[in-house]
């Protein structure tokens, strides 16, 4: 299948279906293997006889390998093309998965877990920038639209599918339910996925750039783990300032090239900085509040596990209603605008919790986490992002969008405790203030984007009616 043409305009249907469809089972995968292990840990610790604290590196090791491949894969997709780079990660991910499942140490489980997580990052590198290609330009809010749905209700169902796998099976097979899942994807993305439209010859991959890539996000990440976990600070400061230092020539030598792995010539693009600006905060603001309620709601407001649990469903919920919905209302609505008003309404649910929670009662607090699941943000920001790079730099735009959700995410625990040691006794509704302060930063950022141009995917839409 060749997509060579200058006037390439998405799949027809049904192959875009299909091809959507391969997408939404290797990200669901990925995302799942990003939480349920944690569900499991407990048990695994005690099968392979490891500590509580080293078992954590199962966790651990599958985020530090994405972090630290995922620019570098993002760039390799603009080169060699995303669907080659998609389906080398499904290969990877799925022979890692089977490797998972037939660890018998720590030790084979963790290395396991790295290359998967390199899978992982090889999905995440490119996936927006397969939907790009395969949604005509009017309709990309709705791939958009599906690619936040499919990360929402894998990020938040996680733990109640590794819960019941585990109640009917071992923990291996938290793994090995992958395999079949994955080999379907592989089948679907090698006779639907597109090609790259726009191919520029004579590039090469910048390996040195690659290298420091890894070692500075690696580096800062290992330094906010250690903070977390109450590392001295002798060792951290020298760590951090060395992560300073390498990540200050890693920048300066991204603005000597013409197409650099951390993508700054992209920054030069108000629209585009403007909306990695929005999603860092977004994502800060959510991984604060997630990490943060349920202490919130046990702790502070003493409600039990179940409660809880019942209590935080309606985010998700919200999420799977409103983030098809804004796909097909960005189709109307200028993306800024309409990111704008859902971030407004996360941050008037964050803020309701913090202060009316103890006041109201569960329907009440039910209604507030809705609120802050009505993820009309995610999507318009996404397409606003990927859409406002040139087409050859997709995999680039990518790449700064899954680096903006990985910040967020591994900043949350960090957060979250530094708000416990600073306020030790109202450390959960700090946390939910500065949730809301993300959020309201945010929606601020997003609604300044309504004065400038929408990008050309985005400019079409007036035109399909």
């Amino acid at each position: 299948m060749s997509t060579k043409e200058v006037g390439w305009d998405g799949l027809p249907v049904p192959k875009r279906y299909w091809a959507i469809l391969a997408i939404a089972m290797g990200i669901t995968v990925s995302v799942l293997d990003g939480t349920i292990a944690n569900v499991a840990l407990p048990s695994i610790a005690e099968d392979l006889q490891a500590t509580p604290s080293m078992s954590i590196w199962i966790v651990n090791a599958y985020q530090l390998a994405i972090v630290v491949s995922l620019l570098s894969l993002s760039s390799l997709g603009d080169i060699l093309g995303y669907r080659r780079v998609y389906i080398g990660g499904l290969l990877i991910f799925s022979m890692t998965s089977l490797a998972c499942a037939l660890s018998n140490s720590l030790l084979t489980l963790t290395v396991a877990r790295v290359f998967q997580g390199f899978g992982a990052a090889a999905l995440a590198s490119v996936n927006t920038s397969l939907i790009r290609i395969i949604y005509p330009k009017r309709y990309l809010g709705r791939g958009m639209g599906i690619n936040a749905l499919v990360v929402a209700v894998s990020a938040a169902g996680g733990p109640t599918i590794a819960a019941g796998i585990l109640s009917v099976a071992s923990w291996q097979w938290l793994f090995a339910i992958n395999v079949p899942i994955v080999i379907a994807a592989l089948i679907l993305s090698f006779r639907f996925l597109p090609v790259n439209p726009v191919k520029r010859s004579g590039r090469k991959f910048d390996w040195i750039s690659g290298l420091m890539n890894a070692f500075t996000f690696g580096l800062l990440i290992f330094s906010i783990e250690g903070f977390t976990h109450g590392m001295s600070l002798s060792i951290l400061l020298p760590g951090i300032g060395v992560v300073l230092l390498v990540g200050y020539f890693f920048v300066r030598r991204q603005l000597s090239q013409e197409y650099p792995l951390l993508p700054v010539d992209l920054l030069k693009i108000p629209i585009f900085s403007l909306s990695v600006g929005t999603s860092v905060c977004s994502f800060v603001a959510q991984m604060l509040a997630m990490v943060s309620l349920p202490f919130f709601l046990q702790h502070t407001l003493g409600l039990d596990e179940v409660v809880t649990g019942l209590l935080l469903t309606p985010w998700p919920l919200a999420t799977m209603i409103a983030a098809p919905l804004a796909g097909r209302l960005i189709e109307r609505v200028h993306a800024g605008l309409l990111g704008g008003v859902g971030l407004s309404i996360f941050s008037v649910g964050l803020f309701l919790l913090a202060v009316f929670a103890d006041q109201v009662s569960n329907a009440g607090i039910a209604l507030f986490m809705a609120m802050c699941g009505f993820g009309l943000f995610q999507t318009p920001n996404n397409s606003i992002l990927i859409s406002s790079a040139p087409q050859n730099r997709s995999g680039g735009a990518s790449g700064m969008l899954g680096m903006a959700r990985l910040t967020g995410q591994t900043t949350r625990a960090s957060l979250v405790a530094l708000m416990f040691v600073v306020f030790p006794v109202d450390g959960t509704y700090v946390s939910l203030y500065f949730a809301g302060g993300f959020a309201t930063l945010a929606a601020i950022v997003s609604f300044t984007r309504v004065s400038l141009p929408e990008p050309e995917l985005l400019r079409g839409k007036a035109k399909s009616g």
